[in-house]
């Protein structure tokens, strides 16, 4: 994989971070996406761990993983201001009932075999994308809508990066 040439990011412009009025259902999924298990935490905190892992034999995914990383963590700046203009405390925490649940290093799975590695990151992604789908089609806030799509663009980008490394670690049969 040539990563020299390699975005992380999709190249069109983030919206404008507003909302069109506080809303308590919608601060919970913004803070649902800032720290929860399937969340933009879990994802900076494993990609993290995933460059440190692979950083000696592999030092082209290590970069890849602390880039993505990044990416990751403009998210995780998005659903936290969200979430203040939403009408929340924007710590790394999730509604469960009337309760608040604080983000934990448990929430990650940490294989380290190169291949479960990539495809735990894989399967993560996918996970993202169809929560911010999901959120998508119940959330009516455009400005909010738009800032998942957006999002979405980026993690569907991880998607390919991922699939990628796969198919050089397990080349198909030919």
């Amino acid at each position: 994989m040539n990563l020299n040439s390699q975005l992380f990011s999709d190249p069109s412009p983030y919206p404008c971070i507003e909302v069109e009025c506080e809303n308590p259902r919608y601060a919970a999924a913004m803070l649902s996406n800032l720290g929860s298990c399937c969340s933009e935490m879990s994802a900076v905190s494993l990609y993290f761990y995933n460059s440190l892992l692979t950083r000696e034999c592999f030092e082209e995914y290590s970069h890849c993983f602390k880039k993505i990383s990044m990416v990751e963590m403009h998210h995780m700046d998005i659903f936290g201001q969200l979430s203040l203009l939403l009408g929340t405390d924007p710590r790394l925490w999730e509604m469960h009932g009337d309760d608040m649940a604080y983000w934990s290093p448990a929430c990650n799975h940490y294989p380290e075999k190169i291949i479960a590695l990539v495809k735990n990151s894989l399967a993560g992604e996918k996970e993202t994308i169809k929560k911010y789908k999901e959120q998508c089609g119940w959330i009516k806030d455009r400005h909010i809508q738009a800032i998942l799509h957006r999002i979405i663009k980026d993690e569907e980008l991880h998607v390919r990066i991922f699939e990628a490394m796969l198919e050089e670690l397990e080349p198909p049969c030919r």
